[in-house]
């Protein structure tokens, strides 16, 4: 078996890092130089025509886009291990949490930070379109809080759901984005930060 993992630092590649850690499945990490160009030269773009990260490549096969990449190695290398659901309801209910955090979360955050942050010209941004995605942002985070009621995780037990969703959620705490009207949910990311595999590759990314 051949799993190669072309990642960058600080990027969306993070969650496919946490992932392969929860599961560990053993890999071959490739770390790609956005500045440098790397992502768009001709022989990464063959695996990945977008020309970003991550991407997984299984046996030959190029898979790019983290919700897919998640949701791919959680069926083949997570079922057994208790870390992603067999084929069923629960999958379902799995699959949409990803794709929800990848599409609509992300959209909303996209369209704040894109409004919002430096490295968007000041020129380009727009107040109100920014206020709108923030309030977007909120109802998104409303929506998590609101599913962990009663639950420690978002699918009953701890899975490569949480720890995809918490990597993206990750990415707003950095931005300083007030978690305290979300009870569950800030409680919910302790929990998920106090994963031995997340303490674990968060330190060696700080290295």
């Amino acid at each position: 078996m051949s799993l190669i993992f072309y990642r960058a630092p600080m990027s969306t590649a993070t969650i496919t890092e946490l992932v392969l850690a929860e599961l560990g499945v053993p890999h071959e990490v490739v770390t790609v130089d956005i500045r440098k160009g790397e992502s768009t030269r001709v022989e990464y773009l063959k695996l990945n025509p977008n020309g970003k990260v991550p991407t997984v490549v299984h046996d030959g096969t190029a898979i790019w886009e983290s919700a897919a990449i998640t949701m791919y190695l959680g069926e083949t290398f997570g079922v057994e291990k208790k870390l992603y659901p067999a084929p069923g309801l629960r999958r379902g209910e799995a699959m949409k949490w990803i794709v929800w955090t990848n599409v609509t979360l992300g959209d909303a955050v996209s369209r704040w930070t894109r409004n919002t942050m430096s490295w968007t010209p000041a020129e380009q941004h727009n107040a109100l379109a920014a206020e709108a995605a923030k309030a977007d942002m909120a109802s998104c985070l409303r929506i998590l809080d609101d599913a962990l009621d009663g639950r420690q995780f978002l699918c009953g037990e701890y899975s490569i759901v949480d720890t995809h969703v918490n990597s993206y959620v990750d990415w707003l705490r950095h931005m300083q984005v007030d978690m305290k009207p979300y009870p569950r949910l800030a409680a919910w990311g302790e929990r998920c930060c106090a994963r031995p595999a997340y303490t674990r590759v968060m330190a060696a990314d700080k290295k």
